[in-house]
């Protein structure tokens, strides 16, 4: 696992934001742009992300350049990034259609995309998604809400999950004593940090663990780089966590996931909370280095 990476190479990594500064398309008015049936294409810099507005406004596909990160299986639950109420114990299995799959009402709002879901019959929510770029640092920002329209208060927590396939390295800063369920998955641990080189099982896996507000994922010569809220002890909704990791069984999919704070909201209010990803290219080996942690945590100061 352990291997020294050339320095000059991991320098171009960390410097691949101001390299992405020079492609910026100058004359793009706003940062997406219109396709058909409701598919939308976000761009900044070397960088697009689509998003598909009539099937649960789905993040479809992430891309630097011809690259692609996201899981592009065709099967159900099996590919894109979409977007749930956390704790699952409320809903179980499948997913709320409303948020997960049915059409979601679209809102140009200058230079951002507002997506609004239908309420949840069930659950009582109505889900929002809002897509801007940061143009300065070449990274999209989700910014997801949870208004409660029904008659009485409850809890609820925002949950992003991401499929990504089954290949390369996941990481966290946080030591692997705090991942539970122990050794389900063969995470170690260096410099607090624990990292997770993918591998194969007959079985469905899935971990918990307390971050520091960000988990990253390197596979195909792609970095991509999540920033959220940081949760402290007590905020994550009940039997969940701020961040967690599900491998489906055999070599198909792996799902990056991260949670916001459990909330409290009286009928009529809403919660809002905002994922940062980053897509750098990284053309060297999958495996841990200090000066890779380095370039991480200098991207998420950003």
């Amino acid at each position: 696992m352990k291997k020294t990476f050339v320095a000059i190479a991991l320098a171009a990594v960390c410097a691949s934001a101001s390299v992405h500064a020079a492609s910026t398309v100058e004359s793009q008015s706003v940062p997406y742009v219109k396709q058909d049936n409701q598919r939308y294409t976000l761009q900044t810099g070397d960088l697009t992300m689509v998003i598909d507005a009539a099937a649960g406004g789905k993040i479809l596909s992430l891309k630097y350049k011809d690259k692609e990160v996201i899981s592009q299986s065709k099967w159900p639950e099996t590919f894109g990034s979409t977007f749930w109420t956390s704790p699952q114990k409320e809903w179980n299995w499948p997913p709320v259609p409303e948020y997960d799959k049915q059409a979601y009402t679209v809102e140009e709002q200058g230079e951002t995309l507002l997506l609004t879901s239908g309420v949840s019959p069930r659950l009582g929510y109505r889900i929002g998604k809002s897509f801007a770029v940061d143009e300065k640092h070449h990274a999209f920002v989700i910014t997801y809400s949870i208004k409660n329209e029904g008659k009485e208060t409850r809890s609820v927590a925002p949950w992003e999950i991401t499929r990504v396939p089954n290949e390369g390295l996941i990481f966290f800063d946080a030591p692997t004593e705090g991942i539970t369920p122990a050794g389900l998955m063969p995470f170690k641990s260096e410099c607090g940090i624990s990292w997770y080189a993918t591998d194969v099982a007959n079985e469905n896996r899935k971990i918990n663990a307390d971050g520091k507000g960000w988990l990253a994922y390197i596979n195909n010569g792609l970095l991509l780089v999540k920033k959220f809220q940081d949760l402290k002890a007590g905020q994550p909704a009940p039997e969940e966590a701020e961040i967690q990791v599900y491998v489906n069984r055999g070599k198909s999919y792996i799902e990056l996931e991260s949670q916001g704070a459990y909330t409290s909201l009286k009928p009529g209010e809403s919660l809002q909370w905002s994922v940062k990803w980053y897509l750098l290219p990284y053309d060297q080996e999958a495996a841990p280095s200090k000066k890779l942690l380095k370039c991480v945590r200098k991207t998420v100061k950003k």
